[in-house]
């Protein structure tokens, strides 16, 4: 029985169950994905920033189990993710998202035959959590060892949850808390950079707005509380709503820009002389479109340039889950180009991703020693050549 990648969603704990479908993967040979007796399988970790995650994932897209405990009612009143507060919660959280991910994937760990764990891009405090974790499952278990990139890990989703994934080379727009890049995926593990933000990403963006406008988050984060007030209606929705303007950043430049985006709404709340003689409504619609009409003119300037032979745009991160941005980028979608969105579930982290980032590496023999360190800072770009890290300089 194989199964694929929709979900159901739970308020505090995330447990992303599979659900049937009716075939499985033809994309890499059954007997080398196999161990000899069934489809080679990967218990994967991921505590990059503020979720705890753990999945149990095989070559042949089966999603055992995979669960998110997330800590978003522990960083709503600071405003954003503290990384102290982050690495402790993973450190209570891990354990239990492990045995439950064992529990209802009905496996022990000698079922499992490989360790994955997101090595970086991430929080030093948080990815060392991850790191320390899969270590010590491998050595006490005997197991392979593999270390993947985060951002390679949502480029790659489709492959795990379609039957028909992206064909090479694609693009993929990766818009997350902590990137908004447009990258070339010429194969599993050639990634160029096309565009890249010079400042802030939209997700770390948004985060700051919905702290300034006092906006309620939702059980699932600043990101979705933004989405929700914005599409809600009102009473003052009724009344005369002022036009925002908000500035146009880098025009015609392959660059991403959000901190001015920030900055023209702390400066039109300060001009209006407070919170409380702005519509907050319509000033977070308005940065809403803004942010996202950004990522719309970037694509249009990369397809330009960069476009010929490109079938497939991968949109991908926590921010790709707003439904908004989804109905908007399926507007301006032109033939032959198509857009591809991951259940919004994967869009946000998770370790099944990690599980699959890791597969092929798995199959080819290849994996890592225990001197493995984290990268807090790791370029999609040096993915082959990962840069020697200097942990001394980084802070939690």
């Amino acid at each position: 029985m194989f199964f694929s990648a929709r979900t159901l969603i739970h308020r505090d704990c995330q447990c992303i169950r599979p659900t049937q479908t009716a075939r499985a993967s033809t994309r890499m040979s059954t007997r080398a994905m196999s161990t000899g007796r069934r489809p080679f399988r990967v218990l994967a970790l991921e505590t990059s920033a503020d979720d705890s995650c753990v999945a149990i994932v095989d070559a042949s897209r089966r999603i055992f189990s995979n669960i998110v405990h997330s800590q978003n009612s522990l960083h709503q009143p600071q405003g954003g993710i503290h990384p102290m507060l982050a690495m402790l919660a993973h450190q209570r959280n891990l354990p239990t998202a492990l045995r439950r991910a064992l529990t209802e994937a009905k496996l022990e760990m000698a079922d499992i035959d490989g360790i994955a764990f997101t090595r970086g891009p991430g929080l030093p405090g948080c990815l060392s959590v991850c790191l320390n974790a899969a270590k010590a499952l491998a050595a006490a278990h005997n197991k392979p060892l593999v270390g993947v990139h985060h951002m390679q890990a949502h480029t790659l989703t489709p492959h795990l949850t379609l039957d028909s994934p992206p064909s090479f080379p694609f693009l993929s727009l990766l818009v997350s808390g902590g990137h908004t890049m447009i990258v070339l995926v010429s194969s599993l593990t050639e990634f160029r950079v096309l565009c890249n933000t010079v400042d802030r990403s939209i997700g770390a963006t948004i985060d700051r707005v919905v702290t300034l406008l006092k906006i309620p988050w939702t059980e699932k984060g600043p990101g979705a509380g933004l989405e929700k007030f914005c599409a809600e209606t009102a009473e003052e929705d009724s009344e005369h709503v002022p036009e925002y303007s908000p500035p146009t950043p880098m025009p015609g430049k392959l660059a991403f820009s959000y901190s001015g985006l920030h900055s023209w709404v702390e400066r039109t709340v300060f001009a209006a002389g407070g919170l409380e003689n702005v519509n907050r409504r319509a000033l977070a619609r308005a940065f809403q479109n803004a942010a996202f009409e950004q990522l719309e003119t970037k694509l249009s300037l990369v397809l330009r340039s960069y476009g010929h032979g490109v079938r497939h745009i991968v949109v991908s991160g926590g921010v790709a889950s707003n439904t908004l941005l989804r109905q908007r980028l399926k507007r301006s979608a032109r033939d032959p180009v198509e857009f591809i969105f991951p259940d919004p579930a994967l869009c946000t982290d998770n370790a099944a991703m990690i599980a699959w980032a890791s597969m092929h590496r798995f199959l080819a023999g290849s994996h890592d020693d225990f001197s493995i360190n984290p990268l807090p800072v790791w370029s999609l770009a040096d993915l082959n050549n990962p840069p020697i890290p200097d942990l001394a300089g980084f802070k939690l």
